[in-house]
């Protein structure tokens, strides 16, 4: 089976020439199917703007990235939205919920944009809050609900279609130690139904939650190991 994703050679370069910035330096890597994979990184790495090339939110300066069996190292913002859309399942650290709809209309918004029938965005959304555990809260809105619970309903948003890889940037950011460990968990979960989770994080101990872990440091791939110590 070919790999979910794969870069060849990327560099991303900020003010090319004297004072340039090598954000990206010659980066390689492969990605399976089914993966669990943490990005680890402190500010300045490198590791967001290999989150915004894996995430079709940026092109790069060179070198190629192949997703899900396309090359989309070079399509225009338009076509980087398409792919984002039907590709990619974002869980962000700011939950980025509408304040005035329920967890449900949360869930169903972007299934709206990606044209899925009322009927199939219902029950689509449904079995993605259940599977979060927020059966009982579908009908809350974000202020009723707690930071961990928020994230969870960004978590169903994210799976509910299925979308074959998702990109997770430092989503235990704004939570307490406990709600933390709730979202790990339900990622861990996702991997287990031979989803693709990518993590981005600065943690050390999150990042020893998942299967691989990549370390960024200057653009560059410090060190791409297997965990041994995880469950």
């Amino acid at each position: 089976m070919s790999a979910l994703i794969e870069i060849q050679d990327i560099c991303k370069i900020y003010n090319p020439g004297e004072n340039e910035v090598r954000a990206l330096d010659h980066v390689d890597l492969t990605i399976e199917r089914g993966e669990f994979v943490a990005i680890i990184g402190q500010s300045g790495s490198g590791k967001s703007t290999l989150m915004n090339m894996l995430g079709c939110l940026d092109v790069p300066t060179s070198g190629i990235y192949i997703l899900n069996g396309s090359d989309v190292s070079h399509l225009s913002d338009d076509e980087l939205s398409d792919i984002r859309n039907k590709e990619i399942g974002f869980i962000f650290q700011g939950f980025n919920l509408v304040a005035n709809l329920t967890a449900q209309e949360n869930v169903e918004l972007p299934l709206i944009y990606r044209g899925v029938s009322k009927k199939e965005r219902h029950r689509l959304s449904v079995v993605a809050l259940e599977k979060v555990g927020l059966a009982h809260r579908m009908d809350h809105r974000p202020s009723q609900m707690s930071g961990g619970q928020q994230q969870r309903v960004a978590i169903a948003r994210a799976i509910a279609q299925a979308p074959p890889v998702i990109l997770a940037d430092e989503p235990t950011g704004n939570l307490d130690s406990a709600s933390s460990q709730e979202i790990i968990n339900i990622l861990k979960e996702l991997h287990e139904d031979n989803r693709t989770v990518i993590l981005i994080t600065h943690d050390n101990e999150i990042a020893a939650q998942a299967k691989r872990v990549i370390r960024i440091k200057d653009g560059k791939i410090e060190r791409d190991y297997i965990n041994e110590k995880e469950d």
